[in-house]
This record gives C-alpha cells, sequence and structure tokens, in this order.
C-alpha cells in the first residue's frame, strides 16, 4: 500500500531514498532512470528505449524513477523541458497520452501515474476526466498524477472535483498541488463547502503558518458552514504556531455551536501541548 501523499514542503527529500529502491528492482525503471539522468545531464541525444507497454507494466518502479529524476533538488523548469523532449524523441509522448484513453483500466490508472511523475502537463485535461472515471483505481491515480504535475489547471481540475473525491484526499492533493497564489484565492471564493474544507484541510498539511490569521477567522466567523470552521480548527492544530493559541481557546469558551467548541478546544489543547514539550 502506498504511503499517503504529503505537502510540497517535506515530500521531496523524504521520499528519494524509496523511489531509488524501487527503481533498482526493475530492469525498466533501472533503463528509464539511467537514461533519463543522462539526458538530464546534457546528454541532447539521448533516447530511451523501451515501450510504453513496458512503462506501463511496472508504473509504481517507473513512476517512482522518473518522480526522483524529475525532483532532485536544483530541478526546475529547464529540466522538466528536457524530459518532455526526451519522451517526445523516444516517440513515446503521444502514446503515454494515447493510453489515458485506453479501454483497460488497468492501463489509464498506469499512464496517469507516469504522465503524473513525468508531469506532462498536456495531459491534464485527460487526468481530469478520469476524476470520473468508474474505476476507482483509476480515479485515485488521477488525484494523485493532478497532485504531482501542480500548477492552475490541475488545481482547477481537482476542484472541480469537489464533493465526489474524498474531502481528505482532495485535502492531501491540493496541498501539493496549489501555489500560494491558488491557495489564497481558495479562500477567499471556494465553490461550495467541500472545496472550502479541503482547502483550509491544505492549509494545514502546508503547514503554512501565513494563513493563522485567516483560519482563525473563519473559526470565529459563523457566517462559514460549520463544517469549515471545524475543518479551520483543524488545520491551525495541524499547523502548531502559538500565536493561535488566545482566539482557539476564546473560541472553545463562547462558541454555541458544541462541534466547533469541541474542535477549538482540542486544537487549543494540541497547541499548548507542544509548547511545553519544545
Amino acid at each position: 500500500m502506498e504511503a499517503p501523499l504529503r505537502s510540497n514542503g517535506s515530500n521531496t527529500r523524504s521520499v528519494l531514498p524509496t523511489q531509488s529502491r524501487i527503481a533498482t528492482r526493475s530492469k525498466v525503471a533501472g533503463r528509464v532512470d539511467r537514461v533519463l539522468n543522462t539526458a538530464l545531464a546534457g546528454e541532447r541525444s539521448a533516447v530511451l528505449n523501451v515501450t510504453v507497454a513496458e512503462m506501463l507494466s511496472e508504473p509504481e518502479a517507473v513512476a517512482a524513477a522518473i518522480a526522483a529524476a524529475v525532483g532532485r533538488p536544483g530541478s526546475g523548469v529547464m529540466s522538466h523541458w528536457m524530459v518532455h523532449e526526451l519522451f517526445r524523441r523516444s516517440a513515446l509522448y503521444d502514446d503515454l497520452l494515447d493510453s489515458l484513453a485506453s479501454p483497460n483500466p488497468v492501463t489509464r490508472a498506469a499512464a496517469a501515474r507516469v504522465c503524473g511523475a513525468a508531469r506532462l502537463t498536456e495531459s491534464v485535461l485527460w487526468i481530469g476526466d478520469l476524476l470520473e472515471d468508474p474505476d476507482p483505481r483509476v480515479r485515485d491515480a488521477a488525484v494523485r498524477a493532478l497532485a504531482q504535475m501542480g500548477g492552475r489547471r490541475a488545481v482547477d481540475k481537482l476542484m472541480a472535483a469537489a464533493g465526489r473525491v474524498p474531502v481528505y484526499r482532495l485535502a492531501i492533493a491540493l496541498s501539493r498541488a496549489a501555489s500560494d497564489v491558488d491557495i489564497e484565492a481558495l479562500m477567499r471564493q471556494p465553490a461550495s463547502e467541500d472545496a472550502a474544507v479541503a482547502t483550509v484541510l491544505a492549509c494545514g498539511l502546508r503547514r503554512d503558518v501565513l494563513r493563522v490569521s485567516p483560519l482563525l477567522g473563519i473559526t470565529h466567523d459563523r457566517r462559514w458552514p460549520k463544517k469549515v470552521r471545524i475543518a479551520a480548527c483543524k488545520a491551525l492544530a495541524t499547523i502548531g504556531d502559538r500565536s493561535a493559541a488566545d482566539g482557539l481557546h476564546r473560541l472553545a469558551m463562547s462558541d454555541p455551536d458544541p462541534g466547533v467548541k469541541s474542535a477549538a478546544d482540542r486544537a487549543y489543547k494540541r497547541l499548548l501541548k507542544r509548547a511545553v514539550g519544545r
């Protein structure tokens, strides 16, 4: 079973060793890893001598190898462009995109994993459609792929699926895919209650200290739905910034809604426990 997705702040460094171990157990992933690193080192004639069918037969290992290469420290837009060019030069790009529409759900899920790891931005629209796929494996792969790719289009696709994707899964994906600008816009104008809950929980997963003040505002503002206010309490507890303690304590003592009071009290006690433990 895969580890849950994590936020942008800590994900890259922590998963690279695991990805390397996965890659070494797969001959296909090993070949992909070697050629990717050759291409990223500046070898413009490098070609991946594998087929899309071979890559999709071992999607976890191949995706891990690609993600390790693309996500290594110092990689940027140029590295992503070089990976895209490698896939095009190797006649893999179009076949990978076509595989997203395969009648076989295993192939669709595998293609989503590989496209997400390679951050093939042209695949966002097709992967977004897979969020409504009848097969849960495909839907899960699509959520993970959009989280890996990030960017406004991926965020829009994820948020359009609010209500169909479990809120906790949406929050985890959003914490990885969204930029600070995206989060700010989503907090100002959430499309739905589920979207608002996912957004505030994503702030917590990102350990976003800059969002403490607006999150406190949400907890105290009774115009927000109860679920959103409770989610904001949880996010503040996850962020763990001591500056939220007084506001949470007041909320726990005075709010008329017992559910919000309880959430605020739990969040306040978590903050106190952390402060004592330091």
